[in-house]
C-alpha cells in the first residue's frame, strides 16, 4: 500500500511539474505572437524589395546576381519563416514540452547546416566582397542564434523555464539580423549599385 501511495505521489508531482512548465510556456504567447507578426510582415517587405530592386539591375551579370542572391537575400527570407514557424509552433496548444522542445531543437539543428552552407555560399560569390559587418550578421549571428536554439531545446527538458528565454532570445535576434540584412541589400542597390551603373552607363 505504501509503494502504491508512493508512486501516486511520484506520478502527482510529474502532473504538476508538466502543467507548471506549460503554464509557462503559455505565458510566452504574446511574446510569439509578436514575433511572427513582424516576421509575416518582413516577408511581404522583402518580396517587394526584390520586385523593386529587379527593374533597375540589369542581364549583364546576372549569374552573379543570381550567385549574390542566394546568398545575401535568400537567407534573409529564410530566417524570417524560422521565426514565423517557430513562432507558430510555440503558440500551438501542446499538451506537454516534449513537442515543442523536438520542434524546436529541429529547427536549431537544421539552422546550423544552413548557416553553414550561407557561410560557403558568400566565400563562393564573387558578385560583391563581403566585409565584417556582411559576416557578423549573415553568418556568424545567425549560427550562434540557431546554436543557442538547439541548446535550448536540450537544456528544456532539465530546466524548461530558463530555455524557453533562450529560445526567445535566438528568435529575436534572428528578426534583427533579417532586419539588418534586408535594409542592407537595399540600400547597397539604391546608393552604390544603381550609382555604379549610372556611371558606367555615362
Amino acid at each position: 500500500m505504501t509503494q502504491f501511495a508512493e508512486l501516486r505521489y511520484l506520478f502527482r508531482q510529474a502532473r504538476n511539474q508538466n502543467m507548471d512548465e506549460i503554464t509557462a510556456l503559455a505565458g510566452w504567447g504574446n511574446f510569439f505572437v509578436i514575433l511572427g507578426s513582424s516576421a509575416g510582415a518582413l516577408i511581404g517587405l522583402q518580396f517587394v524589395v526584390v520586385a523593386l530592386l529587379a527593374d533597375v539591375t540589369t542581364d549583364t551579370a546576372s549569374q552573379q546576381q543570381q550567385q549574390a542572391s542566394s546568398a545575401f537575400a535568400t537567407p534573409t527570407v529564410m530566417h524570417f519563416c524560422v521565426v514565423l514557424l517557430l513562432s507558430a509552433a510555440l503558440s500551438a496548444p501542446w499538451h506537454n514540452v516534449q513537442g515543442p522542445t523536438t520542434v524546436v531543437g529541429l529547427i536549431g539543428f537544421c539552422g546550423i547546416v544552413y548557416s553553414l552552407d550561407v557561410t560557403r555560399r558568400l566565400r563562393l560569390q564573387n558578385a560583391y566582397r563581403p566585409v565584417f559587418e556582411d559576416w557578423l550578421f549573415h553568418s556568424f549571428l545567425p549560427v550562434a542564434a540557431y546554436v543557442l536554439m538547439a541548446a535550448s531545446a536540450y537544456e528544456a527538458r532539465i530546466h524548461a523555464h530558463g530555455s524557453i528565454f533562450g529560445v526567445g532570445a535566438a528568435a529575436l535576434l534572428l528578426l534583427f539580423c533579417g532586419i539588418h540584412n534586408a535594409w542592407d541589400t537595399a540600400s547597397y542597390h539604391v546608393f552604390v549599385a544603381r550609382n555604379r551603373r549610372r556611371n558606367e552607363v555615362e
